[in-house]
């Protein structure tokens, strides 16, 4: 008789036992404890988030530019004896002392209702380039403003609308920072583009002409310290946000300006000691400080007050959407924002009155928003090419 050959293996049933032994293993699986899950990917800033932060800064900086003028260059007094405000370090500490109040409303708001309020100063590691911060921001106005008297007004705005080189050149020799090819021409154009349209201003050759016409050596190094300040300031703050994750834009706001006006005060107290060829702002023979030249200008022209109040409001408003554009995005985009509003306000006030932009001025627009929409082009193929690497990946 032939052998079948068997078409499977025989199963053998599980004992009782064996069934106990199972479900206490299933048991004791299910009672060890899980491997920690990964930490929740941080969303990506969108389109909608970038034009809000845009506009918030547009919108807030240009009141803020235009009171800021009207300070500055309005004569108050009598016809006789005419004068204007030149306290810059005052101004600047009215500023920092209500825009550190309103960033604690923005830090309160905005904080978790199940978690306490985070600290402004979390850590001693965050402390010193807050305090770098701190003296950079607080001293690159001043030295700004020194600056025009030893040279001439062209020279200035085409300097400070190259702020985005500065920043881009800290990026790399300090914080190591490597950028793709196309920043590094995206930067190029919008710099080129903002000098430009600038330089081919109407307002701007006026106020060459009637402006000193030598640039001092004098003039050009505290030009130069100026857009250092402002390309550490900016570069630090970047550089906080990419190693402290936890760190958000309110943090930093309230703590900036707490350390500014800590630094800001202190100055305006110690000016009595400070020779006079180191002072920024011009006193009296009654007025021996700022503080008290200030505190009594203010006294004899009450009528500026309510302007240095809107003042610091609006700069306190858009401190809001800087920082928030600064922990969503990056300090290179943000300077980009900042370097291109003068010429969208001019380009404004040119549709707004009628008037006509040159041909050289179309050749700086073209440049800028040629730059700009260059770069987001690139970008969205860069997101739909990682968009699509993610799916073949899950497939």
């Amino acid at each position: 008789m032939a052998r079948h050959k068997q078409t499977a293996p025989l199963r053998r049933e599980p004992s009782n036992f064996e069934h106990l032994n199972a479900k206490s293993t299933t048991a004791n699986s299910n009672s060890a404890p899980k491997d920690p899950l990964p930490p929740p990917v941080q969303e990506q800033p969108g389109l909608t988030q970038l034009v809000i932060c845009v506009a918030g800064i547009y919108a807030s900086f240009l009141s803020w530019a235009l009171l800021q003028e009207r300070i500055t260059t309005t004569s108050y007094g009598s016809l006789s004896s005419p004068e204007r405000f030149t306290y810059s370090v005052f101004l600047n500490t009215i500023q920092s002392t209500f825009a550190g109040l309103v960033g604690y409303v923005y830090l309160f708001t905005t904080a978790s209702k199940t978690k306490p309020t985070p600290s402004v100063f979390p850590s001693r590691s965050i402390l010193l380039p807050l305090v770098l911060i701190a003296i950079t921001s607080s001293l690159a106005s001043p030295f700004g403003y020194a600056s025009l008297s030893h040279i001439d007004y062209i020279t200035f705005i085409l300097a400070k609308s190259c702020k985005l080189l500065p920043v881009m050149f800290l990026h790399l020799t300090i914080f190591r920072k490597s950028y793709p090819l196309y920043k590094y021409m995206v930067v190029a154009l919008v710099t080129a583009g903002v000098a430009v349209f600038t330089l081919y201003h109407p307002s701007s050759s006026k106020k060459a002409s009637s402006t000193r016409t030598n640039n001092s050596a004098w003039g050009l190094l505290l030009l130069g310290i100026n857009l250092l300040f402002d390309g550490l300031t900016n570069s630090t703050q970047d550089h906080i946000f990419s190693t402290h994750r936890s760190y958000k834009g309110p943090q930093m706001m309230v703590a900036q300006n707490i350390l500014s006006t800590v630094l800001t005060v202190s100055y305006l107290l110690l000016s009595p000691l400070v020779p006079s060829s180191f002072s920024f702002a011009s006193t009296t023979a009654n007025d021996t400080n700022e503080l008290s030249a200030a505190l009594n200008f203010i006294a004899r022209n009450p009528s500026i007050f309510p302007a240095i109040l809107s003042f610091a409001a609006c700069g306190a408003i858009g401190q809001i959407f800087i920082y928030y554009t600064l922990s969503r995005f990056s300090s290179l985009l943000l300077v980009t924002v900042t370097v291109t509003r003068k010429m969208l306000t001019m380009m404004l006030s040119v549709l707004w009155f009628g008037h006509q932009l040159s041909g050289m001025q179309w050749v700086g627009v073209g440049l800028v928003f040629g730059g700009v929409g260059a770069e987001g082009v690139i970008q969205k193929r860069e997101k739909a090419a990682k968009e699509r690497a993610k799916k073949d990946k899950a497939q």
